[in-house]
């Protein structure tokens, strides 16, 4: 009887270690298994590089969202970005996004800039104002090559 006890303990130990070890899983890797409450936005850059799926969307250094998809918009030779934004952030329609870095090589992430405007955007909007990343090695090799004046 004692054998018997001590089996349905382990039992029950390895099944809450199983779903903690699932539940980590799903909040490290960012996946949403129940619908969030969030509304989808668009943005057109000429150049999102190092945005990957699942980036931060921040306003002010404060996570309002991430990315949920990239893309190449054939016809216009630009690139799109699906964001996933909170329901509670309210975007203005002029607002800013821009490509940025959280260092000189750092995780790239996508800052919103709020504007003025009291006409929010809705569901499947887009951004209309972008700001593309700065290419650091251009830079660099404009400056080396004394293209930079």
């Amino acid at each position: 009887m004692k054998k018997k006890s001590t089996e349905i303990l382990v039992g029950i130990f390895v099944l809450v270690g199983l779903i903690c070890i699932a539940y980590m899983t799903i909040k490290l890797g960012r996946l949403d298994i129940i619908e969030s409450d969030s509304y989808t936005v668009i943005a057109k850059f000429e150049s999102i590089s190092g945005i990957k799926k699942g980036a931060n969307v921040e306003i002010a250094g404060i996570l309002v969202g991430r990315v949920t998809k990239t893309y190449l918009d054939m016809e216009d030779q630009v690139a799109v970005i699906e964001m996933s934004i909170g329901n509670e952030v309210k975007l203005g329609d002029d607002v800013i996004a821009s490509v940025k870095s959280t260092g000189l090589i750092g995780d790239r992430y996508i800052n919103l800039t709020p504007g003025g405007s009291e006409d929010f955007l809705q569901n499947g909007d887009s951004i209309t104002e972008t700001e593309a990343s700065v290419d650091l090695m251009e830079l660099i090799s404009k400056y080396a090559f004394g293209a930079v004046e």
